[in-house]
């Protein structure tokens, strides 16, 4: 395999480019394009039903658009699958929390770490030998995630008895344990309390200054739109409205009209 050509901040690390999406009759997306930079938080905001979560599908590669093309470091694609999205560095969370609820909170983040193992089936399944040493290298990495996270006291409880706001982190946990180079975050704040949302705001800006990680963030909390975001794409029933720096799009007047509600 080819070294991955490196990409400097503030360079394009990811182009869509006229891309279309149809369920049937139904359209989601319809002539999208834009792009996202190495190093920013990028974030794709919209009424509900915009297409937000599907252009964060074809992303990832879960859907496949009818029209268009992905450009992902510089290798043009129309489709993708997300295995092979993940083995190159797209990670991602989800708006319901899609974690394994009897797993311990140090055992669902361990398997973010299942593409980065190299040894055989055969010796993971017995945990001997060379597949030991390597999962204690793997633990070591996600003690250090847990740790990041301040996650430490619920380590070894099972994420189902946690509260909604900590199992959000668990999942931001294990999409970091694929040490992503582009994080998608589907409504990381979702369902959070005030003090909730400062901490996840908070581990958003250490994950983009600690890790280097490129972030997509569809986000409805307006407040936490404009003090994280860098730039600012915006839906409106599958079509791009705005795009711009946060406060470009707060002034767009189509924006307001859709989305903010109009300005008095």
């Amino acid at each position: 395999m080819k070294p991955q050509q490196q990409i400097e901040t503030g360079a394009t690390l990811l182009n869509v480019e006229n891309v279309s999406l149809r369920f049937g009759g139904v359209k989601a997306i319809t002539d999208v394009s834009f792009d996202i930079r190495k190093g920013e938080v990028r974030a794709i905001i919209g009424p509900n039903g915009a297409g937000k979560t599907s252009m964060l599908n074809v992303i990832n590669g879960f859907y496949h658009p009818q029209d268009g093309r992905i450009t992902y470091r510089g290798a043009t694609r129309s489709k993708m699958r997300p295995h092979v999205a993940a083995s190159q560095g797209i990670a991602r969370t989800f708006q319901n929390v899609a974690l394994f609820k009897g797993m311990t909170t140090l055992d669902n983040i361990m398997v973010g770490r299942t593409l980065k193992m190299r040894k055989s089936f055969f010796w993971q399944l017995f945990r001997h030998g060379p597949a030991m040493a390597e999962e204690i290298e793997h633990r070591k990495f996600v003690e250090e995630i847990i740790d990041f996270l301040e996650i430490e006291h619920i380590r070894k409880v099972p994420v189902g008895k946690l509260p909604y706001g900590l199992q959000k982190r668990v999942e931001l946990g294990r999409a970091l344990a694929m040490e992503p180079e582009l994080l998608l975050l589907d409504e990381p704040m979702a369902g959070m309390n005030l003090e909730e949302k400062e901490d996840m705001c908070r581990f958003i800006l250490d994950t983009k200054e600690q890790y280097g990680t490129t972030i997509a963030l569809i986000e409805h909390d307006m407040g936490v739109v404009m003090d994280l975001s860098d730039r600012v794409v915006v839906l409106e029933y599958g079509i791009k409205i705005a795009d711009g720096t946060p406060d470009e799009v707060k002034a767009n007047q189509k924006v307001i009209d859709a989305y903010l509600g109009v300005a008095h």
